[in-house]
Protein backbone atom coordinates (compact mmCIF):
# COMPACT_ATOMS: atom_id res chain seq x y z
CA UNK A 1 0.00 0.00 0.00
CA UNK A 2 1.20 3.77 -0.32
CA UNK A 3 0.24 7.14 0.71
CA UNK A 4 1.17 10.11 -0.59
CA UNK A 5 1.11 12.38 2.54
CA UNK A 6 0.60 16.27 2.65
CA UNK A 7 0.93 18.78 5.32
CA UNK A 8 -2.18 20.79 5.12
CA UNK A 9 -3.69 23.67 6.96
CA UNK A 10 -6.95 22.62 5.83
CA UNK A 11 -8.55 20.76 2.81
CA UNK A 12 -11.74 19.04 1.95
CA UNK A 13 -13.21 16.15 -0.65
CA UNK A 14 -16.72 16.68 -2.97
CA UNK A 15 -18.54 14.42 -4.67
CA UNK A 16 -21.14 15.48 -7.07
CA UNK A 17 -20.81 19.27 -5.72
CA UNK A 18 -20.90 18.09 -2.15
CA UNK A 19 -19.06 18.05 0.69
CA UNK A 20 -18.21 14.46 2.00
CA UNK A 21 -14.70 15.22 4.18
CA UNK A 22 -13.39 18.31 5.46
CA UNK A 23 -10.60 18.89 7.88
CA UNK A 24 -8.61 21.77 9.69
CA UNK A 25 -4.80 21.98 10.09
CA UNK A 26 -3.69 17.69 9.42
CA UNK A 27 -2.80 15.66 6.54
CA UNK A 28 -4.60 14.53 3.50
CA UNK A 29 -3.26 11.33 2.65
CA UNK A 30 -4.31 10.18 -0.59
CA UNK A 31 -4.20 6.37 -0.46
CA UNK A 32 -3.17 3.41 -3.06
CA UNK A 33 -3.34 -0.22 -2.84
CA UNK A 34 -1.58 -2.72 -4.96
CA UNK A 35 -1.90 -5.99 -6.20
CA UNK A 36 -0.92 -8.58 -3.44
CA UNK A 37 -1.55 -5.49 -0.08
CA UNK A 38 -3.21 -7.59 2.85
CA UNK A 39 -4.22 -6.37 6.14
CA UNK A 40 -0.87 -6.49 7.51
CA UNK A 41 0.06 -3.93 5.25
CA UNK A 42 -2.80 -1.78 5.77
CA UNK A 43 -2.02 -1.63 9.39
CA UNK A 44 1.76 -0.82 8.93
CA UNK A 45 0.88 2.00 6.44
CA UNK A 46 -2.15 3.16 8.95
CA UNK A 47 0.41 3.36 11.88
CA UNK A 48 3.21 5.14 9.60
CA UNK A 49 1.08 7.81 8.95
CA UNK A 50 -0.48 8.81 11.62
CA UNK A 51 3.05 8.04 13.30
CA UNK A 52 5.20 10.23 10.58
CA UNK A 53 7.19 13.38 12.14
CA UNK A 54 5.93 16.12 9.63
CA UNK A 55 5.05 18.72 11.89
CA UNK A 56 7.52 21.25 13.60
CA UNK A 57 8.90 21.33 16.97
CA UNK A 58 9.23 24.21 19.27
CA UNK A 59 12.69 24.20 17.34
CA UNK A 60 11.10 24.51 14.13
CA UNK A 61 12.43 21.07 13.69
CA UNK A 62 10.07 18.43 11.74
CA UNK A 63 9.88 16.57 15.18
CA UNK A 64 6.08 15.83 15.99
CA UNK A 65 2.89 13.37 14.13
CA UNK A 66 -0.31 14.23 13.43
CA UNK A 67 -0.75 12.21 16.44
CA UNK A 68 1.62 14.68 18.67
CA UNK A 69 -0.28 17.74 17.65
CA UNK A 70 -3.33 16.40 17.68
CA UNK A 71 -4.43 17.32 13.89
CA UNK A 72 -6.75 16.11 11.83
CA UNK A 73 -6.91 13.30 8.85
CA UNK A 74 -8.49 13.27 5.32
CA UNK A 75 -7.98 10.04 3.82
CA UNK A 76 -8.53 9.32 0.29
CA UNK A 77 -8.37 6.13 -2.23
CA UNK A 78 -6.32 6.86 -5.29
CA UNK A 79 -6.01 4.07 -7.17
CA UNK A 80 -3.62 5.75 -9.24
CA UNK A 81 -0.91 5.80 -7.18
CA UNK A 82 -0.42 2.06 -7.71
CA UNK A 83 0.07 3.18 -11.55
CA UNK A 84 3.37 1.73 -13.53
CA UNK A 85 4.45 4.71 -15.36
CA UNK A 86 7.63 2.83 -16.59
CA UNK A 87 7.40 2.95 -19.69
CA UNK A 88 5.01 4.82 -22.51
CA UNK A 89 2.99 7.52 -22.15
CA UNK A 90 -0.02 5.88 -20.64
CA UNK A 91 0.23 4.82 -17.10
CA UNK A 92 -0.51 1.05 -16.46
CA UNK A 93 -2.55 -0.18 -13.48
CA UNK A 94 -1.88 -4.07 -13.62
CA UNK A 95 -0.28 -3.42 -10.37
CA UNK A 96 -3.46 -2.05 -8.64
CA UNK A 97 -5.69 -4.34 -6.57
CA UNK A 98 -8.88 -5.13 -7.46
CA UNK A 99 -11.36 -2.62 -6.53
CA UNK A 100 -13.00 -5.23 -4.03
CA UNK A 101 -9.81 -5.59 -2.62
CA UNK A 102 -8.54 -2.47 -2.75
CA UNK A 103 -12.34 -0.81 -1.06
CA UNK A 104 -11.99 -3.63 1.85
CA UNK A 105 -8.32 -2.55 2.52
CA UNK A 106 -9.10 1.37 2.25
CA UNK A 107 -11.86 0.57 5.22
CA UNK A 108 -9.63 -1.57 6.96
CA UNK A 109 -6.79 1.32 7.04
CA UNK A 110 -9.23 4.05 8.14
CA UNK A 111 -10.76 1.77 11.28
CA UNK A 112 -6.97 2.13 12.30
CA UNK A 113 -6.34 5.39 11.66
CA UNK A 114 -9.95 5.77 13.42
CA UNK A 115 -8.82 4.04 16.73
CA UNK A 116 -6.56 6.62 17.21
CA UNK A 117 -8.56 9.46 16.60
CA UNK A 118 -12.14 10.06 15.73
CA UNK A 119 -11.36 13.10 14.00
CA UNK A 120 -10.63 11.20 10.68
CA UNK A 121 -12.97 12.21 7.65
CA UNK A 122 -12.66 10.78 3.97
CA UNK A 123 -13.51 10.39 0.62
CA UNK A 124 -15.72 8.27 -1.12
CA UNK A 125 -14.21 4.81 -2.78
CA UNK A 126 -15.00 4.53 -6.30
CA UNK A 127 -16.33 7.78 -6.94
CA UNK A 128 -15.69 10.73 -8.96
CA UNK A 129 -14.18 13.15 -6.38
CA UNK A 130 -12.86 16.86 -6.10
CA UNK A 131 -10.13 17.35 -3.42
CA UNK A 132 -9.32 20.70 -2.41
CA UNK A 133 -6.36 21.36 -0.19
CA UNK A 134 -3.76 23.95 1.55
CA UNK A 135 -0.27 22.40 1.41
CA UNK A 136 1.33 23.87 4.44
CA UNK A 137 4.77 24.01 3.63
CA UNK A 138 4.36 22.83 0.89
CA UNK A 139 5.63 19.43 2.79
CA UNK A 140 4.97 15.91 0.79
CA UNK A 141 6.33 12.54 1.19
CA UNK A 142 5.34 9.38 0.05
CA UNK A 143 4.95 6.34 2.14
CA UNK A 144 5.09 2.58 1.66
CA UNK A 145 3.60 0.41 3.63
CA UNK A 146 6.45 -2.09 4.27
CA UNK A 147 9.04 -0.95 1.74
CA UNK A 148 11.59 -4.00 2.68
CA UNK A 149 8.98 -6.49 1.77
CA UNK A 150 8.34 -7.95 -1.36
CA UNK A 151 5.16 -8.04 -2.78
CA UNK A 152 3.14 -11.65 -3.45
CA UNK A 153 2.17 -11.84 -6.45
Amino acid sequence: MIALLQRVTGAHVKVAGEPVGVIGAGIVALIGVERGDTEVEALILAERVTSYRIFADAEGKMNLSVKDVRGQILAVPQFTLAADTNSGLRPSFSSAATPAEAEKLFKRFVEKIQDWSPRVATGQFGAHMQLSLVNDGPVTFWLQASPKTPKRS
